[in-house]
């Protein structure tokens, strides 16, 4: 009895180490904050980018930033040092930049690309996931202050810059379509 007493010990010393990195209530606390709240802040920037039917959406931005968070808070908790919280960033950077490649696409038959502003988002969420990760949450909620009016307010100077470019774009097919007799441009003025 007394062999099956101490596998029981040690199985549970050994569940119990498992759960040891959240033992203090201060750092269950803190990593309950800080996962709340970069759920919170690109779950804002998700919503945003749902709300206008891009590839990536709610979802995927939590994600993301959720993913981020734990890819920097636990290094740091381990006692990680800053070279390699370093390696952990550029490495997470750079899977982002792929993740944020599949939501690029071209148009058919066009020049045009579709999917740049998502992709460019994911890769905002995760640096706002990184601070938060990094217990920078002022910093955190900052820059989704930033990236929310750079998403909503500035999309409409980009539709008036879109529409400009479309108008002369279609101005100048119609004056390459004007030829009068002599070959010239209509709109180069009378033959001396």
């Amino acid at each position: 009895m007394e062999g099956l007493d101490s596998t029981w010990a040690v199985m549970v010393a050994a569940a119990t180490a498992e759960f040891s990195d959240l033992a203090h209530p201060g750092d269950l606390t803190s990593a309950f904050i800080r996962l709340v709240m970069a759920s919170l802040l690109t779950g804002a920037i998700g919503l945003e980018r749902e709300r206008h039917d891009a590839s990536a959406g709610l979802r995927t931005h939590m994600l993301v930033g959720v993913g981020a968070t734990l890819f920097v808070m636990v290094p740091a908790q381990a006692g990680a040092s800053l070279d390699s919280l370093s390696r952990v960033v550029q490495g997470l950077l750079t899977g982002i930049g792929f993740l944020g490649a599949g939501a690029i696409f071209r148009l058919d038959g066009s020049a045009r690309v579709r999917g740049l502003t998502t992709a460019a988002s994911i890769w905002a969420v995760a640096s706002i996931g990184m601070a938060v990760g990094l217990g920078r949450g002022a910093t955190a909620l900052l820059g989704t202050l930033f990236v929310l009016v750079i998403l909503t307010l500035l999309k409409r100077v980009d539709a008036r810059i879109e529409r400009d470019r479309e108008r002369r774009l279609a101005e100048s097919r119609r004056a390459a379509a004007v030829v009068d007799l002599t070959g010239r441009d209509a709109g180069a003025g009378p033959r001396p």
